[in-house]
């Protein structure tokens, strides 16, 4: 049966490689990830279709932005995503050309990080990220085209009061349950309560609570840390989620494949019982 799991696949490493390392993984799903704006061209939209074919599919393009970018509590509510106003115009620019490529490559949805949303909805900081990410949403929208939050930096609430102060009715969320922890911002069995019904993407990552009030909490392999899969999945599926199952494992080297396997291994039991 096809669970459609997957594992988040750079563009650039897909141009350069091919597919043949998600054949020895046996998945045929992915999240293109790009960061370099230079790359989203309808040159690389062709050379993407015929690398993939029929054998994978792409839940949706995750699109960055240009540097800097600190993961971290001190530097990156300073760096990250479109919060930050003396970055804001470059990324968004940078966002809509990732939605152009979205649309070239005939997906659904685009995702991103958009920062340390402000928690204070009465703040003009909040406000103005409002309006920034309105006229993301709309433009997205034109072309037909989700435009997914990444949980992190955000507590569920904010993310919830965002998307219905913006209103475009084209605005989801893409799960990251271990994100949840690293930035100590809720339990992910409950973030999915408050957000299911916005949930168009899953990222199966893992991961422990902050230590310290600098420094984000620890990735770990998945079963390793404090994210409950077996209760959160059947709760993702109570809210009718029918998406992919995106493998994420920010390490590199033999590990990491050996990581996803044993990923891939705990979802089809999961899913399957």
């Amino acid at each position: 049966m096809d669970y459609k799991i997957g594992v988040i696949t750079s563009l650039q490493t897909l141009l350069e490689h091919g597919i043949q390392e998600l054949r020895d993984l046996e998945l045929s799903w992915i999240q293109l990830n790009n960061w370099d704006p230079t790359l989203a061209t309808l040159e690389n939209a062709t050379r993407v279709k015929m690398l993939l074919g029929s054998e994978v599919r792409i839940s949706s393009l995750w699109a960055g932005w240009p540097p800097p970018a600190v993961w971290n509590f001190t530097d990156g509510p300073l760096t990250l995503g479109i919060v930050p106003a003396c970055y804001r115009y470059q990324r968004m620019d940078a966002l809509k050309r990732g939605m152009d490529f979205a649309s070239q490559l005939g997906l659904t949805d685009v995702t991103t990080h958009m920062g340390f949303i402000p928690e204070n909805p009465s703040t003009t900081e909040y406000r103005e990220v409002v309006a920034a990410v309105r006229e993301l949403a709309q433009y997205a929208k034109h072309l037909g085209l989700w435009f997914n939050f990444e949980t992190g930096q955000e507590t569920p609430t904010t993310l919830m009061r965002i998307i219905e102060d913006i209103g475009t009715g084209n605005l989801g969320i893409n799960l990251d349950p271990a994100n949840l922890l690293l930035y100590g911002k809720a339990n992910p069995v409950d973030a999915v309560g408050i957000l299911g019904q916005w949930i168009r993407g899953v990222h199966v990552k893992d991961g422990l609570y902050p230590t310290n009030g600098r420094e984000l909490g620890r990735e770990t392999p998945v079963g390793e840390g404090l994210v409950n899969f077996p209760v959160l999945i059947p709760r993702l599926l109570e809210f009718g989620y029918q998406g992919a199952w995106i493998i994420e494992r920010e390490i590199s080297g033999p590990q990491q494949k050996t990581d996803i396997i044993r990923a891939k291994k705990m979802l089809e039991e999961i899913l399957g019982s």
